[in-house]
C-alpha cells in the first residue's frame, strides 16, 4: 500500500464535490480524511466508495464521549476500513483505553490489521488564551505533551497536534508514534481559522509523519497542481 504523507481533507458540504475530486487524485499521491461535515451529510457510503478505489481513509470524527459509546463508534469505524481514526484524548484515560481495545477487537474479528488510531490533543484553532478560558493553565505545547503521553500509555498509535508542537512530541514520545499534523499552510496561503500554523516543509522537518491540508488544495484554482507542489517540495514529486 502506498504511504503518503499528505492527507487531503475533503470538507465540502456537497458530497458529490468532494467525489468528484476524490476522483482526480492518485491513491499513491495523496490519503483523504473524511470529516464531520461529509459524514454527517453523506454517512459511510463516500468512505466505503473511497476505500474500495484504494484511498487511504482517515475519518476524522473525534469521538469524544463515555467509555462505551466511544468503543462502540470506534469498532464501527474499523469495521468500515478504515486508515486511521481519532478521539479526543481529553476524553480520559478509561475512554482511550476502551476504544484501544475496540478498534483490536474489531479488526482481529476482520482478520486483519487494526487501522491506526490516534488521540487529538490540542486543537489547531486554539491558542493559550483559548486554553485558559477552558482552564487550562499551561501552553498548548505542554497540554499536547501531556495528552500525547497520556494516549501513549493507553496503547494508541499516535496524535494529533500542530506541527508547532511536532518537534517537542517527537522528542518525547520518539520514532515509533504517529503524529499527525493539521494546520497547515504553505507560503502564500491564508491562515483562514487557524492559530498556530506552519508550511509542509517545516511540519516534516519538526517530526510530522501525516499533513491534513485542506482549503490549500481544495480551494485551488488548480488543486491537482497544488498537490503536486506540495508532494515535490516534501521530496515526494508524485
Amino acid at each position: 500500500m502506498p504511504d503518503p504523507k499528505v492527507i487531503v481533507a475533503l470538507d465540502f458540504a456537497n458530497p458529490m464535490h468532494a467525489l468528484a475530486l476524490a476522483d482526480r487524485l492518485d491513491p499513491a499521491s495523496c490519503a483523504l480524511k473524511v470529516g464531520k461535515e461529509l459524514f454527517v451529510i453523506a454517512g459511510p457510503e463516500p468512505v466505503r466508495w473511497m476505500i474500495d478505489r484504494g484511498f487511504n481513509v482517515f475519518l476524522d470524527l473525534k469521538f469524544h464521549d463515555i467509555p462505551n459509546t466511544v468503543a462502540q463508534a470506534c469498532a464501527a469505524a474499523t469495521r468500515l476500513g478504515v486508515w486511521m481514526l481519532n478521539v479526543h484524548a481529553a476524553g480520559g484515560r478509561a475512554m482511550l483505553a476502551a476504544a484501544r481495545e475496540a478498534v483490536t477487537n474489531a479488526a482481529a474479528e476482520q482478520g486483519r490489521a487494526p487501522p491506526l488510531l490516534i488521540a487529538v490533543t490540542v486543537l489547531t484553532s486554539l491558542a493559550d488564551v483559548d486554553l485558559r478560558e477552558t482552564g487550562v493553565a499551561g501552553t498548548a505545547t505542554q497540554q499536547a505533551l501531556d495528552l500525547a503521553r497520556l494516549a501513549a500509555s493507553c496503547g494508541l498509535d499516535g496524535a494529533v497536534c500542530s506541527a508547532v508542537e511536532a518537534s517537542v512530541l517527537r522528542a518525547a514520545r520518539g520514532p515509533d508514534f504517529k503524529l499527525v499534523t493539521p494546520g497547515i499552510r504553505p507560503t502564500g496561503t491564508s491562515r483562514d481559522d487557524q492559530a498556530r500554523i506552519t508550511t509542509p516543509e517545516a511540519a516534516v522537518a519538526n517530526g510530522a509523519d501525516y499533513l491534513v491540508i485542506g482549503r490549500a488544495i481544495t480551494q485551488a484554482s488548480d488543486p491537482l497542481a497544488a498537490l503536486a507542489g506540495i508532494n515535490a517540495s516534501l521530496g515526494t514529486p508524485r
